[in-house]
C-alpha cells in the first residue's frame, strides 16, 4: 500500500514539473514573438519621402497629364492634359503654363492666379501620367518604337520593354545616343552579354528624355 502512494506522490510530481516546463517555454515563445520588430511602416514611410522627392524636381512637359485639385473646390479640380505647346487650360483661370515648370512651382502659380476668386486657395499639382520623357530603341528588339522613361528607366528596363532581343541581335555591340551639352551626339556603349556575367555593372544606366537605344 505505501509503495503504491509513493509512487502517486512521485507520479503527481513529474506531471506538476512537466506542466510548469511547458508553460515556462510558451511564455517565453510569446515573448519572442511580440520582441520581433515590423519594418513595414518606415519602408512604405521611406518610399514616399522617396516619391515626394522626386515628384518635387520633376520638370513637366508636353504630353504629360496632371491631377490638379483646390481643396473644397470640386468644380476646380481637374485632371487635364499639357498641351505641345507646354499649357494647359483650367476654370476661371483660362491658359497657362506648365511645360517647364516643377509641380511645386506650377501649385505656387494657379494658387496665385486663384486669389482673385478665392480665399487662400490650398492647390496640389500631381503628374498622373508621364509621357513626356520618352526614349526611343532601335533595330534588332521584338517591338522596336518610343517608350517613357517613368516605365524603362535603365537600358536593361528598356531592353525588356521592347520584348528582348531578337535572334541575330548583336547583344555585345548594343549602344546609346544622347545629346551632349554642346548639341553633338555622345556614344554610350552597353555589353549586355558582359552585364549578365556581372562584369561593368554600371553600363546599365539611367536613361534621360530623347536618348536611342541602337541593337545592331
Amino acid at each position: 500500500m505505501k509503495c503504491n502512494a509513493r509512487r502517486r506522490v512521485l507520479l503527481g510530481l513529474i506531471l506538476v514539473f512537466a506542466a510548469g516546463s511547458s508553460f515556462g517555454q510558451s511564455r517565453s515563445g510569446s515573448s519572442s514573438d511580440q520582441a520581433v520588430p515590423t519594418a513595414g511602416p518606415q519602408v512604405q514611410n521611406a518610399d514616399a519621402a522617396s516619391s515626394k522627392m522626386q515628384e518635387a524636381t520633376y520638370v513637366i512637359g508636353e504630353g504629360d497629364v496632371l491631377a490638379i485639385n483646390v481643396w473644397k473646390e470640386p468644380d476646380l479640380t481637374k485632371t487635364v492634359p499639357v498641351r505641345f505647346d507646354g499649357k494647359i487650360s483650367l476654370p476661371l483661370i483660362g491658359e497657362m503654363q506648365a511645360g517647364g515648370r516643377t509641380p511645386s512651382e506650377l501649385e505656387g502659380d494657379i494658387s496665385e492666379k486663384l486669389k482673385t476668386y478665392i480665399t487662400s486657395p490650398v492647390v496640389s499639382v500631381l503628374v498622373q501620367e508621364v509621357n513626356s520623357k520618352k526614349f526611343n530603341i532601335l533595330g534588332e528588339v521584338a517591338k522596336p518604337g518610343s517608350y517613357s522613361v517613368a516605365v524603362a528607366p535603365t537600358v536593361m528596363d528598356a531592353i525588356a520593354a521592347a520584348g528582348g532581343f531578337r535572334d541575330f541581335a548583336k547583344k555585345s555591340g548594343v549602344y546609346i545616343l544622347r545629346a551632349g551639352p554642346d548639341g553633338h551626339q555622345v556614344r554610350l556603349g552597353f555589353n549586355y552579354k558582359e552585364f549578365v556575367k556581372g562584369k561593368n555593372p554600371e553600363q546599365n544606366i539611367k536613361l534621360e528624355a530623347n536618348d536611342s537605344i541602337i541593337v545592331p
